[in-house]
């Protein structure tokens, strides 16, 4: 039988969060919290949206997405205002409002498009390490 979209969808999520919480991480694994700078080991770090996971146009967005504590990314709803800022400065004016447009494009995926991110993101994490 095979898998359904949703654990696709799941398995999805968890390697791509892996691969933004390891990608900027130093050869100890640690990283910096995008929008305090809270420096930790990428596994007690998160992959923290601007625009909500709930948009697929920008879920799996590589800057869209970056790497947040616990305190920014669920306690403080994910600093959007800091976020948006930052974004912009790293990596170039209007880069949030261009998130924020795409977001609202509805993107519908497929099982093949989740497996074929699937396998990218595993080689990703692969070529990391």
């Amino acid at each position: 039988m095979a898998t359904t979209i949703s654990k696709l969808k799941k398995k999805l999520d968890s390697l791509f969060s892996q691969y933004i919480r390891l990608r900027n991480a130093d050869h100890l694994g640690r990283v910096k919290c995008f929008t305090c700078g809270a420096d930790k080991h990428w596994k007690e770090q998160q992959a923290g949206h601007f625009q909500s996971r709930s948009h697929h146009s920008t879920r799996w967005d590589e800057v869209n997405v970056q790497v947040q504590c616990v305190k920014c990314n669920m306690f403080r709803q994910g600093e959007q205002y800091k976020f948006g800022m930052y974004l912009d400065q790293t990596f170039g004016e209007g880069t949030a409002e261009e998130l924020e447009q795409r977001a609202k494009t509805i993107v519908k995926l497929n099982r093949v498009d989740y497996e074929e991110a699937i396998e990218r993101y595993k080689q990703k994490i692969k070529d990391l390490n």
